[in-house]
């Protein structure tokens, strides 16, 4: 029985599984937390890493590794390969101002050509532009810029700063892979290279960048043998690991809430609504982010004090469309819209609507029509949605599940929980070991479509804007 290993080096914590390569069984898993906060030293996540390797079983029988990783982060090593500056993670919206200046100086239209995207606060081009303006010393010794799962794939792989690694801190063997890079706001997804002109206005100078490893490649090797797949952004693993094809929609609730397509065209939206990403297995993956997902639902049942079944039981007690209470959930800011300022707003309240169900209730169908919203611009730029996989903790809650079919008004796949983003890696590694993409069964279930809630999505629209003119 080949064995591979499948990595999420998330934000709040790192997954291993360890996974039959011919079945896709999981054997055995691991886990460790990261810190909290919106900016952290790389080498937490190399600790957990580690920890959560050994609470896995170690990595001694495993013919080939991949790390699937969040997107965006900043991570920049000087030339002796330490790390210069705690990492800015993709929530970090410190940077706002900066993809203004970017997009003032290229122009929308021209970005959208040249990298699928419109940069927003959380992409990298605007953190490194951001270390440019607010911290130039250390933007001065810059010698490489990486992605979160890039160095802990070189990391893995032997590499690191003198002194504290096996082969050094070889920076030319440094890899991205394009699903991650897609997402940097300086790497073109149809040509899969780099731009440079993007990297030198933000950083003032082009540094040592990770040459992008395609799909299927080995990538590396571990010290002891163990080959490493090129590894992948956290939501195209994710839908790797789901096997979602043309058609199928993905909307992730996790800390941040995604939807986003497998498509075999790329968009250039110059609105900066769409970022025109690249999927994990070749083709593109175009996708709508919003920054307060689960995080919703989990601060209302703390305000509520109930768990979040008990949330569920509250949500499902009241009529759809909450008795008109709507909750606009923008308590990180927001990203789409593109509102890095905003703040929530719950309106609608009578006295005689303001219950603890309908409160409980307006928070999923916030939460949801947010995600809607993002389905809607999928839609309108040409993306085929026939049927939506629902992810993510949260994705979990009946409730959720329920009003998810009422926003929607499509057919839903709840697949059964478990590390879709390490399993996509995992999917990644047994491409690399076996020489073919394997071939897994997925366990899920259907919820039947209901009838869309148009006036609860009437609602929402208008408090959402309401709450972006403010």
């Amino acid at each position: 029985m080949p064995l591979v290993a499948g990595i999420d080096s998330s934000t709040q914590s790192c997954k291993v599984v360890i996974v039959d390569a011919d079945t896709g069984r999981v054997v055995r898993e691991g886990r460790a937390s990261h810190p909290e906060g919106t900016e952290v030293d790389p080498a937490h996540w190399w600790t957990a890493l580690n920890e959560a390797i050994a609470m896995a079983g170690g990595i001694d029988d495993v013919g080939a590794i991949s790390v699937g990783g969040q997107q965006h982060g900043m991570v920049v090593l000087d030339d002796r390969g330490r790390v210069i500056r705690p990492a800015l993670l993709w929530n970090d919206t410190r940077s706002a101002p900066e993809a203004e200046e970017i997009t003032r100086h290229f122009g929308a239209q021209a970005l959208a050509r040249m990298t699928g995207s419109v940069p927003v606060a959380s992409f990298t081009s605007t953190k490194l532009r951001w270390l440019r303006n607010h911290e130039p010393h250390n933007a001065a010794r810059v010698a490489a810029v990486a992605l979160p799962h890039d160095w802990l794939s070189w990391r893995l792989a032997g590499y690191g700063p003198e002194g504290e690694s096996e082969r050094g801190p070889v920076l030319d063997a440094l890899w991205s892979d394009r699903s991650d890079a897609s997402g940097t706001g300086y790497v073109n997804p149809t040509s899969n290279t780099y731009c440079d002109d993007i990297v030198l206005f933000a950083l003032g100078h082009v540094p040592t960048l990770p040459r992008l490893v395609l799909p299927g490649s080995c990538a590396d090797q571990t010290p002891s043998g163990v080959k490493i797949a090129c590894g992948a952004g956290d939501n195209a693993a994710a839908a790797l690991g789901l096997g979602a094809s043309d058609g199928d929609v993905v909307v992730s609730l996790g800390t941040s809430g995604t939807v986003f397509a497998v498509s075999r065209s790329s968009t250039h939206d110059e609105s900066g609504v769409i970022a025109g990403f690249a999927s994990a297995s070749g083709s593109f993956l175009p996708l709508v982010c919003t920054l307060n997902a689960a995080r919703v639902v989990d601060s209302v049942a703390r305000l509520l004090q109930v768990t979040h079944d008990e949330l569920s039981e509250l949500a499902l007690s009241a009529p759809s469309g909450s008795g008109g209470i709507v909750l606009v959930p923008y308590f990180e800011g927001e990203r789409t819209p593109n509102l890095p300022g905003s703040q929530a707003e719950l309106v609608g309240l009578t006295l005689e609507n303001f219950t603890r169900e309908n409160v409980a209730r307006a928070s999923i169908e916030g939460m949801l029509c947010g995600l809607h919203a993002g389905l809607r611009y999928l839609i309108d730029a040409g993306v085929v949605c026939e049927r939506i996989f629902l992810v993510g903790g949260a994705a979990a809650n009946e409730a959720i599940q329920k009003i998810a079919t009422e926003i929607f008004g499509i057919t839903i796949v709840v697949p059964e929980p478990g590390e879709y983003v390490a399993n996509g890696a995992a999917r990644q590694a047994a491409e690399v070991l076996l020489g073919k993409t394997p071939t897994w069964d997925l366990a899920s279930f259907t919820v039947a479509p209901s009838p869309p809630a148009h006036s609860t999505i009437e609602n929402y629209g208008r408090a959402a804007r309401h709450a972006a003119e403010r």
